[in-house]
């Protein structure tokens, strides 16, 4: 009877152990088997061309979008890019223009998209699922829901944390609004590369020069075929037809060598370049649940 007993609990333990989800399952049940991406829609960012070097004839459009997105591994979830408003700070629904102010004092304006909260969920997650978080660099217009995020694996470059919990911030950010990463678990990026999952589908490439470690994300995605996220690294295609560079970085010689190499690592692997804030581009694609693999 012991034996029994002793089986019969054995068994229920392994079919409560197989039947728990796994990293690898999105929360509807679908099996994760090769890289997705799923797009975020953070809303329209008012611009100026002429901070760009640009006129209004150079763009199709003359707003940026604000994108974010979650990229979706067998091996776990990144984050990559947080918004430019805070879910929790919002004053009106989808479309309400919001003001905000930088550190330095400079307003901005973005008209307001569905919450990032409510995108993750209908792609079938919550903030607690993310293993991974990364931000193309530290400006206000990336961080905006960063804190959601502090129980992730902060992934950054060493001279973009140094400068994020400097003394003296720059500019550019709004501290308030990744205060909490300080005490996240990190990895602080010192080499050229990092392979975020370890087989060569999702990596973190430096580009300084926008900001002092500024990142941009190739994604090898299986039917889709490779992908750059840009960052920062154009804000308008004008950008990188023309040759010019926005009046703001923080080195421009640094700039136009990642410029060049990602150039160049495009030609070398086929992939494409998702320029985050091109609004025209951003409009033709798909958002959430819909997903690219």
């Amino acid at each position: 009877m012991l034996r029994i007993a002793f089986w019969r609990t054995l068994t229920a333990l392994t079919i409560t152990v197989i039947a728990w989800p796994t990293a690898n399952a999105q929360n509807n049940g679908s099996p994760i088997t090769s890289p997705r991406i799923y797009v975020f829609d953070g809303g329209v960012l008012a611009s100026e061309t002429a901070r760009y070097r640009l006129t209004d004839a150079d763009v199709q459009e003359v707003s940026l979008s604000v994108a974010s997105f979650l990229i979706v591994h067998p091996r776990g979830v990144l984050m990559w890019d947080a918004g430019a408003v805070a879910d929790h700070e919002r004053t009106g629904p989808v479309g309400t223009e919001q003001r905000l102010l930088r550190r330095d004092g400079q307003e901005r304006f973005v008209k307001l998209g569905q919450t990032l909260v409510s995108q993750l969920a209908a792609a079938g997650y919550q903030p607690a699922d993310v293993t991974y978080l990364a931000l193309s660099h530290y400006h206000w217009d990336h961080t905006a829901d960063a804190n959601l995020f502090a129980r992730a694996h902060w992934l950054v470059s060493k001279p973009e944390h140094d400068a994020m919990f400097s003394a003296d911030p720059p500019g550019g950010t709004r501290p308030e609004t990744y205060s909490a990463l300080k005490n996240s678990r990190s990895t602080i990026i010192t080499t050229d590369e990092y392979d975020v999952f370890g087989d060569g589908t999702v990596i973190i490439k430096q580009a300084h020069g926008h900001t002092e470690g500024h990142t941009v994300l190739y994604v090898k995605l299986a039917n889709t075929g490779g992908v750059v996220l840009s960052g920062d690294l154009y804000h308008y295609p004008a950008e990188r037809t023309l040759g010019r560079l926005p009046t703001f970085e923080v080195s421009e010689a640094d700039t136009k060598a990642a410029r060049a190499e990602v150039e160049r690592f495009l030609e070398r692997t086929g992939a494409t370049l998702w320029i985050q804030h091109d609004l025209a581009a951003h409009r033709k694609l798909k958002l959430a649940p819909e997903y690219y693999d």
